[in-house]
């Protein structure tokens, strides 16, 4: 827990302004310790307070979610990427992964390939990349469990 709150003082001190010695003049103040190792939870707590109290303002998981990808075959690509990866089958599992998937595996037959997954428009690619991801998981016998969202 103490990592994870020192984190969330840096992104504060960031999102504030505070350089280094800013963050530590205040840690100062506000827990007489300089050094966020010798800090206690408590202290690091008061101190992500304080940064809360001067208008550091933490995200949310509502705010650091992404919109659905904005058609079905595109989002079908997302749901087996995250199979995939909630079965222990991928090193990447976030978006930039599935990203380097596709420019790995299909940039050489196509030519090109866009940023990011959501910005594909051609149907023939995209079935191929969701083939290849099914294709990935019969391989690695992941059960997609397609039966249990026919209705």
């Amino acid at each position: 827990m103490n990592r994870s709150l020192q984190r969330m003082i840096h992104v504060g001190c960031r999102q504030l302004g505070l350089d280094v010695q800013a963050r530590r003049d205040l840690q100062a103040v506000v827990c007489g310790k300089q050094s966020m190792s010798d800090m206690t939870e408590a202290e690091l707590t008061a101190m992500l307070d304080r940064l809360k109290a001067d208008g550091f303002q933490p995200a949310t998981k509502s705010t650091q979610r992404r919109p659905a990808a904005p058609r079905g075959d595109l989002r079908l690509i997302h749901v087996l990427w995250r199979k995939l990866g909630d079965a222990g089958a991928l090193e990447r599992p976030d978006r930039a992964g599935l990203n380097t998937f596709i420019r790995s595996n299909f940039e050489r037959s196509w030519g090109s390939v866009p940023a990011d997954v959501d910005m594909m428009r051609d149907h023939d690619k995209i079935a191929a990349v969701i083939k290849a991801l099914s294709d990935w998981g019969k391989r690695a016998k992941i059960d997609f469990d397609w039966g249990a969202h026919k209705k």
